[in-house]
Parts: C-alpha cells; sequence; structure tokens
C-alpha cells in the first residue's frame, strides 16, 4: 500500500484486520512508522524498498491523489516492478488517464487496475464501495483484497 494517509492508512487497517499482510509505504516517514507501530504492517522508508520486499508477481495498490502525485509513483513503479505484477490505481483518477496508464503498463506486460474508492474515514469500520475497471485477470489477482475492504 504506497499512501497511508485516512484512507489509505484505514483500508491497511481493515486488510490487516482480515489476515492480508501489507507492506506500507508513505512519503511522510512519521505515519508509515506510527501505523506500523500500531498495526505491525512492514514498513518500508522508499517505493524501491516496498517493491523489493514484495513477493511475486507484486500487487502494488497506490491510495494517493489524482494527479501528478500519482504519475510520478506510476512512473516510478514501471521501472521498479516486472512481468506479471500489477499496480492498483485507488486515486480516482480521470478515466483517461487510467486508460493511458493500463496501456503504458501493458507495454511492460504489468497488468493495471483502476480502483475508485468511497467511505471515507468510515469504510474503515463500514466497508468501502470500489469501483474496480481492468482486465479479469487483474481483478482476480486482487478479489480476496476487495472482498476484505468491502462491506460486509
Amino acid at each position: 500500500m504506497i499512501g497511508l494517509g485516512k484512507m489509505g492508512g484505514n483500508m491497511a487497517r481493515r486488510l490487516l484486520a482480515n489476515g492480508t499482510a501489507i507492506v506500507g509505504y508513505n512519503k511522510d516517514r512519521d505515519a508509515t512508522a506510527a501505523l506500523a507501530d500500531e498495526t505491525g504492517f512492514e514498513a518500508a522508508a522508499t517505493v524501491a524498498e516496498l517493491v523489493g520486499r514484495l513477493d511475486t508477481p507484486r500487487k502494488v495498490w497506490m491510495m494517493l491523489p489524482a494527479g501528478d502525485v500519482t504519475e510520478g509513483v506510476f512512473l516510478e513503479l514501471l521501472n521498479l516492478l516486472e512481468p506479471g505484477d500489477l499496480i492498483v490505481d485507488g486515486a480516482n483518477s480521470w478515466y483517461k488517464d487510467s486508460v493511458r496508464r493500463a496501456g503504458i503498463a501493458s507495454e511492460r506486460k504489468i497488468s493495471f487496475t483502476d480502483a475508485g474508492v468511497s467511505g471515507g474515514i468510515w469504510g474503515l469500520e463500514n466497508g468501502y464501495c470500489l469501483m474496480v475497471g481492468g482486465a479479469n485477470e487483474a481483478f482476480a489477482a486482487i478479489e480476496p483484497a476487495v472482498r476484505q475492504l468491502a462491506p460486509s
């Protein structure tokens, strides 16, 4: 999980509570450390370190602000991931950006899904509404996490 703010942090908490192992990164190292201390997830100091700690095929879920921040991390991930890995964009990005990113990732044989998320800070308790777009195989790879994040 890249981006451990209010949404990403609570999504990580919900996944952890449901037994999913998390490696987390946030540009604010104090926020990463505090959440790791609270939950026991594996903290990474950089995006590269996060990718290096994941088993293949890797699944990297970005919960970042739409726009330049998401674009920058997406491009960084393209240089770190390998064919067969998967990027999930939870930024509620503009659909044309998601289509473009999916095409770029596909050229490198990296899967891409966009996963618009709503639920705010209440999602931790109540679950999140996720609107996932992408290839069936990519969705199948993240479906267990999507089910854990969704309302029960």
